[in-house]
């Protein structure tokens, strides 16, 4: 796919400075620009290469005036950042605008899509689907029975939505990300054994979620675990049975969250996060890698640490740890002296 210069502007709503017809075709880093390939800059240390950058087209803030002449052609808009970004969702929208059913594949008599369906190759779509518009079902992904899947979301190669999911408009599930499989329910039986507790809910994820690669979310035993609108995962996060995650909340990978677990909106937590079950966290919650929360959460809390407490507090005590070897060896000697 190639954009002129013109077109590009046309969609940022910016200003061509140089040859309006120049073509690109591909996107790069300032600093490793080549001939057909556009980029940015925004960050002020890179100035230096956009006078050598051999990018065909270079988005720019409209405050940016050369000191030397470029080669490049600029694109002045207001924001080079939030530009570039338009460019990528855009260039990723054109990417994945495919349509039609590839065979081989199975999708039951009983589903029901939308126009502009995509479904690739070695797909299964069990029976009762409803899938809307524009939704992608990429090559090898399993939709269960019953699931519903609304306009605009792509399910990609190798992801495994389980029956009975509900997913909302606008979402992403990213490769080998699995929704809805059971929850890790069994009781303890008297000779030491477990007996199975059948899971007999749902997942419902909400509309513009997105669901990072391997990440994995289980059905509820009863009732719905529930990702709302807006919430974004990174890959490799366990989300247990009867979790619900409120709006905006983001979270980075290998956190696990325990069973029945509540968490607020626009929450921020950080990887390898553990949070245990039966618990709530407030909303604006910010939790720091690798922290360990078995308690309630209050709203706005900052957190660090396993057990996690306060991240001022954390701060505090950490002073005194890293020094933890001196304050012993000074104890020590007081303790010599005192019986001297």
């Amino acid at each position: 796919m190639k954009f002129t210069a013109q077109q590009i502007a046309g969609i940022l709503n910016g200003d061509v400075v140089g040859n309006p017809d120049i073509e690109v075709s591909k996107l790069a880093k300032i600093e490793e620009g080549f001939e057909g390939a556009l980029t940015f800059l925004a960050n002020p240390k890179y100035t230096p290469h956009i006078y050598t950058t051999k990018a065909s087209v270079t988005i720019v803030n409209k405050t940016f005036e050369p000191d030397n002449s470029v080669k490049t052609t600029l694109i002045k808009v207001d924001d080079a950042y939030l530009a570039f970004s338009k460019i990528l969702e855009y260039y990723n929208s054109v990417k994945l605008n495919k349509t039609g059913i590839e065979q081989p594949s199975f999708i039951s008599d009983s589903s029901n899509y939308g126009d502009n369906i995509y479904i690739g190759a070695f797909s299964y779509v069990g029976e009762n689907v409803v899938m809307g518009d524009n939704v992608k079902i990429f090559p090898s992904a399993y939709i269960g029975d019953n699931v519903v899947i609304d306009d605009n979301t792509i399910i990609f190669s190798g992801a495994k939505i389980y029956s009975e999911t509900i997913i909302g408009k606008n979402c992403v599930i990213n490769s080998g990300a699995i929704i809805g499989a059971d929850g890790f329910g069994f009781a303890p039986n008297e000779d030491g054994s477990y007996s199975k507790i059948p899971q007999t809910g749902n997942v419902i994820i909400e509309d513009y979620v997105d669901i990072g690669a391997a990440t994995t979310i289980d059905r509820a035993t009863i009732g719905s675990t529930i990702i709302r609108s807006g919430v974004k995962l990174d890959n490799h996060i366990q989300v247990a049975h009867n979790v619900e995650i409120g709006n905006n909340t983001v979270i980075a990978a290998q956190t696990g969250v325990a069973g029945s677990t509540k968490i607020g909106k626009n929450c921020q937590i950080g990887g390898q996060v553990g949070i245990a079950g039966h618990i709530t966290i407030g909303d604006n919650v910010k939790i720091q890698a690798q922290s360990g929360i078995g308690r309630h959460v209050k709203d706005n809390e900052i957190l660090q640490g396993s057990p996690a407490i306060k991240l001022s507090d954390y701060n505090k005590s950490y002073v005194h740890f890293k020094n933890l070897p001196t304050i012993v060896k000074n104890i020590n000697e007081l303790e010599k002296n005192k019986w001297e």
